[in-house]
């Protein structure tokens, strides 16, 4: 039971993250439809370790992704829409010594014939 009460505190201290920069440790809460959570990064050795933990619904058990990003690389986190619905993204992406987390468009593109 703690751990889920101290997740529910952390997003709830976390600001917004969708199109924007976090600085080291600086927490920023994410939203993926009917998954919420936090996104934050601390400067390791090997390149910014970036630790993202969601969950569905604040009862739901919450799921932790933690990678390392050197320059130029990124990782996108996606969560399934409904029926007929694209899924939401977050694209989480290091560039100028930066890291910032933008939501990206997952919906279906219309692809003519002959272009």
């Amino acid at each position: 039971m703690y751990r889920y009460t101290a997740f529910a505190a952390l997003c709830l201290m976390a600001g917004n993250a969708y199109a924007g920069e976090l600085k080291p440790l600086q927490g920023g809460s994410i939203d993926l439809g009917a998954f919420h959570g936090v996104v934050y990064y601390t400067e390791g050795v090997r390149g910014y370790q970036v630790v993202t933990t969601i969950a569905e619904s604040a009862a739901g058990s919450p799921v932790r992704c933690e990678a390392t990003l050197d320059e130029g690389q990124s990782l996108t986190i996606s969560a399934p829409g409904g029926l007929n619905e694209p899924s939401k993204a977050l694209e989480i992406s290091r560039a100028g010594g930066r890291l910032f987390v933008t939501r990206i468009d997952t919906a279906p593109k219309l692809v003519r014939a002959g272009q």
